[in-house]
């Protein structure tokens, strides 16, 4: 097997691919409800493939990562800042729990199986997944005031406990977030990750790629003027209960410019689009129905446009519909509004916000027309500003690399909490801002999986060789107890969160209780199964908790094992 350690020698990045292949492909099999899923099935194909010998860079597994959480953070930056509050309280309380359970985890199994300081910290920070736990569990091993010689070996415990637990500790905690969880609530994560979705959209309909309503609201119909005859363009379009325009006239076989005071003469061709209600009521009052008519059709288009226009700002849609000049709302149609990334109601009540999203629809001149008052003309695009989320990705590492010290423990975001908050605040940026920071929905998907899968297959490639090597010469012991550490105070936290805290939404549950742990593996499997952001934003609050709760565990488990 030489030569597969000398292709993977020479070509790394052959084993990090390969890993992700084969990982996807085992994600796939289903066991009765279990499903492995890709990531978790990532991490196991590449600590197979580490026994041939990998070298793999700090550097490519840091940028996965920056990647994969930047995205989820850009994702879900209008709907984060929406949802702090109040209702935050129990994800705070969340991360305290799991925080102090998994602190007393370790000191309790330190005490029983005799580890030392060394051992108890790096289970902690394997079991745990949180690497910091190295950094500052080492330091506070130097501050004992032992020999260098006892110095060096508890810091070089830290490293083989870590070592064996670390890869247990990605996968159980998908194992207990993903199939766990949901079994223990008795609700699927995909089935309330929707019921969360409807309950934020108020009712309004969704339509995935591909979909569209088979009874459209807005439709053209082509009549034969009898009963008409003799009204004019404004006169007929008043006779609707709901928005209607005349876009086409045909008389006598030639077509006759549209304005309001034009005559309608019997046996003219007219083309009316406008809401279905409308049309239906005016069908019986402009005479027979026709199924096509040479040069009657008509191009329209949509266009989303960000509402800027003081005039507009802080105006229900009824009264700006009223405020506008007839010429100027003449054929043109709000179809949707978004506020923040997510579908508002469209009543005529509906107040307009700056920064809005109004979606309308007519013909090509008339929604410029109205576009260039309303405000700013979003230009559908397939292309990545990548200046701005350049910008994002850098401030996010500068962010990680920020320690503040809390009585000689140092606290940092590091690179994941750094590149989610930027995400966020760049995310939430772009919602107010939509000229700027286009990335396709495409672009986004791609950065989120293969950031995440590529991070835990790098990791499983790193630490897979040495994790069998040592469980190997050293036995089970260290590895169980990391399992130990790795499931308990998951366990725990998950009964606070259903019994004490009253979670009843499985997919919110799931994205809180992956962050508590910081499991990054996780929360993507859980991404994955919701199949919308709905377990972003606890996820983000818990995490960003997490990050600071468990890097103080290091000199905690340091002091009291």
């Amino acid at each position: 097997m030489s030569w597969i350690h000398a292709i993977l020698d020479q070509s790394p990045e052959i084993a990090l691919f390969l890993s992700l292949a084969i990982g996807y492909w085992i994600g796939r099999f289903q066991f009765g409800k279990f499903q492995l899923g890709g990531v978790a099935g990532s991490l196991l194909a590449a600590v197979v493939i580490s026994q041939f010998g990998v070298h793999i860079d700090n550097g490519v597994k840091s940028i996965l990562f920056a990647l994969f959480i930047y995205a989820v953070g850009f994702d879900s930056g209008p709907q984060f800042f929406r949802s702090l509050g109040r209702q935050s309280i129990r994800e705070i309380v969340l991360a305290v729990v799991l925080s102090v359970s998994a602190l007393a985890t370790v000191l309790v199994l330190a005490r029983m199986f005799g580890l030392d300081k060394g051992l108890a910290a790096g289970i902690a920070a394997g079991g745990l997944t949180q690497s910091a736990i190295i950094g500052t569990a080492g330091s506070a091993i130097t501050k004992l005031g032992l020999a260098a010689e006892e110095v060096q070996r508890l810091q070089s415990n830290v490293a083989v406990g870590y070592a064996v637990t670390y890869i247990f500790g990605s996968f159980g905690a998908i194992i207990i977030c993903v199939n766990l969880l949901p079994w223990f609530t008795g609700h699927s994560i995909r089935d309330d990750a929707l019921k969360a979705e409807a309950a934020l959209l108020a009712g309004v309909k969704v339509y995935g790629p591909g979909e569209q309503p088979a009874v459209p609201d807005i439709v053209g119909r082509l009549f034969k003027v009898e009963q008409s005859a003799g009204q004019t363009v404004a006169e007929l379009e008043s006779q609707a209960g709901v928005t209607v325009s005349v876009e086409r006239i045909k008389h006598a076989g030639s077509f006759v410019g549209v304005e309001p005071l034009v005559k309608l003469e019997r046996g003219d061709v007219v083309l009316v689009v406008g809401r279905r209600a409308g049309l239906v009521d005016l069908a019986g009052r402009i005479g027979p129905e026709l199924q096509s008519s040479e040069g009657m059709d008509v191009v329209t288009l949509t266009r989303d446009v960000a509402v800027t226009n003081p005039a507009y700002v802080g105006r229900t849609v009824a009264e700006i519909h009223e405020a506008a000049a007839p010429e100027m709302r003449h054929g043109v149609f709000l179809s949707a509004l978004r506020r923040g990334g997510q579908p508002v109601p469209l009543q005529s009540t509906t107040r307009v916000e700056s920064g809005d999203v109004a979606t309308l629809y007519g013909a090509a001149g008339d929604v410029q027309r109205a576009a260039s008052t309303a405000g700013t003309v979003i230009v559908p695009s397939d292309k990545t500003d990548f200046v701005f989320h350049g910008l994002g990705l850098a401030l996010g590492l500068l962010i990680g690399l920020a320690v503040v010290r809390v009585a000689d423990v140092p606290l940092t975001l590091g690179s994941g909490g750094g590149a989610l908050l930027s995400g966020l605040l760049f995310g939430w940026y772009r919602g107010r801002h939509l000229a700027i920071g286009n990335m396709p929905t495409g672009a986004s998907t791609l950065l989120r999986d293969l950031g995440l899968a590529g991070f835990v297959a790098a990791v499983g490639l790193q630490s897979g060789q040495q994790a069998v090597t040592t469980v190997l010469d050293q036995g089970l012991t260290i590895f169980l107890l990391g399992v130990v550490v790795t499931v308990l105070p998951l366990l725990i936290t998950m009964a606070v969160g259903k019994y004490v805290l009253r979670y009843n939404n499985t997919a919110i549950f799931a994205g809180a209780l992956s962050g508590s742990r910081s499991a990054n593996p996780a929360f993507g499997e859980v991404l994955d199964k919701a199949g919308n952001s709905i377990p972003t934003a606890p996820f983000a609050i818990t995490y960003a908790l997490a990050n600071v709760f468990l890097t103080l565990l290091g000199p905690l488990v340091v002091a009291f094992a």
